[in-house]
């Protein structure tokens, strides 16, 4: 299947080109592409029966083949077969998870937009993702980049302070996933990164609401345009009303995470980046797990149960003050417990766990949530329709905000891709380019004794630990022990305490910020023998103190690849990042300071925004 609509039955009335999806021979006004988006959803609504418009608000998790063939029957994650959710269940909103290459993912799109064409009106599928541009990988939150560019994190595009290379950024995201048939992004992401044990860190901008807030505008309209059409892909910005002051910095997908609060009074400050996402023209909001504990907004107390349970935050906040009316959908399985192998993750109903899933549903659907995530469990809804207790009305409030955005990126006037141009727009070779020359300059040098930048033309021997072998430059002789060395090169992944009772547990990154105590010695036997450069890989912030007396030079780095953090340290590329969160100087400092409000603790070992500069800062050390 290529990008042609006439594939799947094109039909000409009155000169008019036309995709008869209700293959009824007449060009009804849903069906018209000369007319307004709003008299199409006008005109499509009441044809719906309830079933239809019950599948539009969920939004399953979904598994492609590994040659783009549409998988029937649950998955490793995905609960149902491809036909059963589509025909069976009319879900059209599906949330992809691994894919191959870019060639099996325009095919498996197109088999599932082929299957979508069964339907009674041939509503087509929206496919969505979360993020998939970084090395980095957490099946629960985001992807590792196979086939398209592959650039830092986000944290480390924070970095760079640079609004414009996010820009430029977002629009790759675009191109690359508009050709394999990715049309809503999850992300991008406005939480605030504020609490320095926070495992989701790595996927912010940073802890500068006024920065986020910035790239908020600028990501959105990267990705969808002035306005949504034929190429441009639908913002989903989370997580509202900013997910990062997490109580302890547990995370609010697992039980002990479920609170959210504000000892520095700083609510407002997280909410910012939203505002200016809602200003660009957001097509949907996605509210986090997490319940707000003692918030207090105009003077009355908000009610502590989950954000999207919320209807003082949903309804009074986001759609009254905010002004905001486009699609709200919730984070992933607020209603049912997931259960996956021989593990569980309990349903995020923070603060309504007494509720049985049907009162779930209702309070989420009072609250003012158009969609449920991570759900396919319709036949609840069904049952909620058919005992009075949600009316039609209701159904099609959220339907219509839907429908708008499949019309608006012009995917019932022709939903499919060119399977044999895929490759060629995506991972284009000035796109790869520029994601690794900003990971080299995403890394942050905290300290130099004059080590760096590190000469490679006298063919210098090199000790390696985390780093591979072909990552480093012509000239240099890898060495297995730092006796025969001139240098040591060593990359750590920042410290965190291993969980795996729970689901997903494992692949989030909790607890104490501190290196296990007897790595500054086994660095220091390193050292002892020739110049030691460690670089600390963050996915959130690391307490380096027992570090900074034993290397010759620290750097951080926000999702670099090998090849890119050697290209900083030898000087190929300039590293010119500088830290967008602060790096404690202990633990004790870290549990004394307020979730809500960044830089807090008292001493830090680097401030937000430390960064050396190799070529006029030879460095000495941590700052005072």
């Amino acid at each position: 299947m290529h990008g042609d609509a006439t594939m799947i039955g094109l039909t000409t009335v009155d000169g008019v080109a036309f995709r008869d999806l209700n293959r009824n021979g007449v060009l009804d006004p849903f069906e018209d592409p000369r007319l307004p988006v709003e008299e199409r959803v006008d005109d499509l609504l009441p044809r719906l029966d309830v079933l239809e418009l019950v599948g539009l608000m969920f939004h399953t998790v979904i598994e492609a083949g590994a040659d783009g063939e549409l998988l029937e029957g649950p998955g490793q994650i995905s609960k149902s077969g491809a036909r059963e959710v589509v025909l069976g269940k009319h879900l059209t909103h599906f949330n992809v998870h691994a894919l191959r290459d870019a060639t099996t993912a325009a095919r498996w799109s197109n088999r599932l937009q082929e299957l979508a064409c069964e339907a009674p009106h041939a509503i087509p599928v929206t496919i969505s993702t979360d993020p998939r541009h970084s090395a980095a990988q957490n099946a629960g939150t985001s992807w590792a980049s196979t086939f398209f560019s592959r650039w830092p994190d986000p944290m480390g595009l924070a970095a760079l302070g640079d609004v414009d290379l996010v820009r430029q950024f977002f629009q790759v995201v675009r191109r690359e996933y508009v050709a394999v048939g990715i049309r809503a992004a999850l992300h991008p992401t406005a939480d605030l990164a504020t609490e320095p044990r926070w495992a989701r860190q790595r996927e912010t901008l940073g802890a500068d609401a006024d920065f986020v807030a910035r790239c908020m505008a600028v990501a959105v309209t990267a990705l969808q345009g002035d306005r949504l059409g034929p190429d441009s892909v639908s913002a989903t910005t989370k997580h509202f009303p900013g997910a990062g002051p997490q109580a302890g910095g547990e995370d609010a997908h697992f039980p002990y995470g479920r609170d959210q609060v504000y000892p520095g009074g700083r609510f407002e400050e997280h909410l910012r980046p939203f505002e200016a996402a809602i200003k660009a023209g957001t097509a949907a909001i996605m509210p986090y797990y997490g319940r707000p504990v003692g918030l207090v907004l105009d003077g009355e107390p908000v009610e502590e149960v989950g954000f999207a349970y919320n209807r003082g935050l949903v309804t009074g906040l986001l759609r009254g003050r905010l002004a905001y009316d486009g699609v709200i959908l919730s984070d992933w399985e607020l209603v049912n417990d997931n259960k996956v192998g021989d593990q569980v993750l309990p349903a995020r109903a923070w603060g309504v766990e007494h509720l049985d899933a049907k009162h779930r549903m209702l309070l989420l659907l009072d609250a003012g949530v158009d969609q449920f995530g991570g759900e396919e469990c319709t036949d609840l809804l069904l049952q909620l329709v058919s005992q009075g207790l949600v009316g039609r009305s209701r159904l099609e409030e959220s339907a219509r905000r839907l429908l708008r955005v499949k019309f608006e990126l012009g995917l019932f006037d022709n939903p499919f891709v060119d399977e044999d141009n895929a490759p060629d727009n995506v991972a284009q070779p000035s796109d790869v380019e520029l994601g690794w020359r900003t990971q080299a300059r995403s890394v942050v040098v905290c300290t130099n004794d004059g080590v760096l930048p590190m000469a490679s033309g006298k063919a210098p021997k090199v000790y390696l630990e985390g780093c591979v072998e072909h990552a480093l430059p012509p000239g240099c002789v890898p060495v297995t022990n730092p006796e025969e060395a001139d240098v040591a090169l060593v990359r750590l992944a920042a410290p965190f305490e291993h969980r795996d009772d729970l689901f997903l547990e494992a692949q989030f990154h909790q607890g104490s910020l501190e290196f296990a105590p007897g790595l500054a010695h086994r660095l220091g036997r390193i050292a002892a023998h020739c110049p030691l450069v460690v670089d600390v890989a963050a996915d959130r912030p690391a307490v380096c103190t027992p570090l900074v007396g034993v290397v010759s030079a620290l750097t951080v780095s926000f999702g670099v690849e090998d090849s890119a953090w050697v290209a900083a340290i030898t000087g190929k590329v300039a590293p010119e990042g500088r830290l967008p969160v602060q790096f404690p100087s202990s633990m004790d400092e870290v549990r004394s300071s307020r979730e809500d409000v960044s830089g807090d603790t008292p001493h830090p070992l680097f401030t937000i925004g430390h960064g050396l500069r190799l070529s006029t800062d030879p460095g000495n050390g941590p700052p005072s």
